[in-house]
């Protein structure tokens, strides 16, 4: 009989509307010749005995920033058969919900991970039994998987950063011969010089032998005053405790509970944003602002707005047309030493959704006419809200673009995505009085753009070559619908 292969990382994505991922397997069956890892025979006489495949149901990687997946619901029960093909269970990723197909026949023995719950990318979440007598020896298995990832240790506690102080070193009884420099808070000449209290002969306490009000006090025998607080009283000297009393640990500062509230852990796609945005963190970032006139745009967008033709995508075609003349503000710096042009013009879009915030992408943008380009951007955001995209729909932009103006909010600074050189803000056309060289006035609609940057590729020059090229684009948009 023929050997099944080695374990390997499967995947194929369904044409239904609903994206689909088939899951990984390994086989836990024990070799009894190396060169057939998945089968185990038995030789008894004459008879051969082969033992069945059981598989594991691993946690699928559904994108390349994906740690850990929530199982959203199983649509395959224990002790169901299961054909090549089918869908097997529903595994929310930082991004989408996606259904997770088998591609093999078998019986679902056992669920190791149940419906809400999480684990990392590559745990195993079930068990495949290829046929029933090998179900209870699935289920023996699917509980030592199950305790493997519950007795999982969680990363061990950080050390506080703030540590009782070491005991004061007492000073010694006679100050040390020889020439010394003294150092005197002014205060402390101030007290020596009214209680005529000669300096030289005072060892200080403070740092580095430094002599404070409180020497001063003591060499002139004055007691020292007793600090009061409301309600409470505070000993001034406590008495020294032996060496060998241990000393308490310090508590780490708490922020008080407010009463009535109530947390709520972030969700896979809340909890992958705010990864990100802490890995922003650690990008030397920049930001330029320009001005842009915008009577011919909105001009524009009332005469394709009949069409389907959306704002977004107009600004997204513009951003386009300006990078393919600044290659470097749609590159990247992936390793901290080089410059990583890409090969196409992605715009990634930010778009508020229940529960997070999702970027699809409009690739190639540059290369698509406007109208097909809208038809496109109506698309993405339909799956977006259904959770439905693929990963290439999200993770492929080379640039970002995010519009607040349909709030009405003027100007805003967006944070730079991880793995991008750049990302623009665009704030809400308004009437803004305008002067011109002669000296009149007049009143025309002007926005906002902001750009945020990685100064370690794009330096400011690039920056505003690139802004002013995107303003002659909207400031003269017949371009656009060619």
């Amino acid at each position: 009989m023929a050997a099944a292969g080695s374990s390997a990382l499967l995947s194929k994505i369904s044409s239904s509307a609903s994206p689909s991922i088939s899951f990984s397997s390994s086989l836990s069956s024990t070799a009894l010749f190396s060169c057939r890892p998945n089968r185990r025979r038995h030789l008894r006489g004459r008879g051969l005995t082969v033992r069945a495949k059981i598989r594991e149901i691993f946690m699928p990687a559904l994108s390349s920033t994906m740690t850990e997946g929530k199982i959203v619901s199983w649509v395959k029960s224990e002790g169901d058969v299961l054909s090549k093909g089918e869908s097997v269970v529903v595994v929310e990723s930082d991004k989408a919900d996606m259904d997770v197909e088998t591609f093999y026949d078998g019986i679902l023995a056992a669920i190791v991970i149940g419906e809400g719950e999480t684990a990392p990318v590559g745990a195993p979440i079930g068990i495949l039994a290829e046929t029933e007598q090998e179900i209870d020896e699935a289920k023996a298995k699917a509980a030592k998987s199950g305790a493997a990832v519950s007795a999982a240790p969680p990363p061990p506690p950080q050390a506080t950063v703030a540590s009782s102080p070491p005991p004061p070193v007492a000073p010694s009884a006679t100050p040390p011969t020889g020439p010394r420099k003294t150092v005197v808070t002014p205060y402390a000449k101030k007290l020596a010089k009214q209680h005529k209290v000669d300096i030289n002969s005072i060892l200080g306490t403070g740092p580095y032998g430094r002599i404070t009000p409180a020497d001063i006090e003591a060499a002139a025998g004055i007691k020292p005053k007793e600090n009061v607080t409301v309600g409470k009283s505070v000993d001034v000297a406590a008495p020294p405790t032996s060496a060998s009393t241990p000393t308490p640990p310090a508590k780490t500062a708490r922020l008080p509970e407010i009463l009535g509230a109530s947390t709520v852990p972030f969700t896979t796609m809340q909890a992958a944003v705010s990864k990100n945005m802490v890995e922003s963190l650690s990008v030397p970032t920049f930001r330029v602002g320009y001005p842009i006139v915008t009577d011919a745009l909105d001009a524009l967008y009332e005469k394709v707005k009949p069409k389907g033709v959306t704002m977004t995508a107009i600004l997204a075609k513009a951003a386009a047309m300006a990078l393919v003349q600044h290659p470097v503000v749609n590159a990247s710096c992936k390793d901290g030493k080089s410059f990583t042009y890409g090969s196409n013009i992605n715009i990634a879009v930010a778009v508020a959704i229940d529960g997070g915030l999702i970027t699809p992408v409009l690739q190639d943008a540059d290369k698509l006419d406007l109208y097909l380009l809208s038809e496109k951007w109506k698309e993405l955001v339909k799956k977006a809200r259904a959770k439905q995209l693929q990963p290439h729909e999200y993770n492929s932009g080379t640039f970002t673009l995010s519009n607040l103006g349909m709030f009405g909010v003027d100007r805003f600074d967006a944070i730079l995505p991880p793995g991008q050189g750049a990302i623009m803000a665009v704030g809400a056309s308004k009437p803004t009085v305008v002067g011109d060289a002669d000296g009149f006035f007049s009143v025309k609609s002007k926005m906002q753009v902001n750009v945020t940057a990685d100064h370690r590729i794009i330096y400011g020059a690039d920056l505003a070559a690139f802004l002013q090229t995107f303003a002659k684009i909207i400031e003269n948009p017949d371009n656009l619908t060619l």
